[in-house]
């Protein structure tokens, strides 16, 4: 599986982005996706994940401002982020747990690179 997210860029305070992230490559089904963030120095960490059936959780500090969503049809991952805020500021990685179409029952679990979210005061 190959992700390629996108999306990421400068925003000022309360600010909106929309992050997308496409997932392609042979694989049988996707599972949960997911975005996870990490700031210099950090463990990258969950903000917010989504199963094939469209229940999400999200960490408390983005309930409220951020939504996570998914088309199947299209392989793509989304994160709305509103009311940006400058602890919002990070590297932001789409992340997507698939089972394997060349070992049936594998599950596998695969990131993509970063994309860059600043959020400016």
């Amino acid at each position: 599986v190959q992700l390629q997210a996108s999306g990421g860029g400068l925003v000022q305070v309360g600010g909106s982005l929309r992050l997308s992230c496409a997932a392609s490559g042979s694989f049988f089904s996707l599972t949960s996706m997911g975005w996870h963030r990490q700031t210099p120095g950090n463990e990258r960490e969950p903000v917010a994940v989504i199963t094939s059936g469209g229940s999400a959780t999200y960490a408390d500090s983005v309930v409220g401002r951020f939504e996570i969503s998914r088309n199947n049809a299209q392989n793509t991952l989304y994160l709305q982020m509103n009311n940006l805020k400058p602890e919002d500021s990070a590297v932001y990685y789409c992340n997507a747990e698939y089972l394997s179409l060349v070992h049936p029952g594998a599950r596998y679990s695969r990131f993509g690179q970063g994309t860059q979210v600043t959020v400016s005061s």
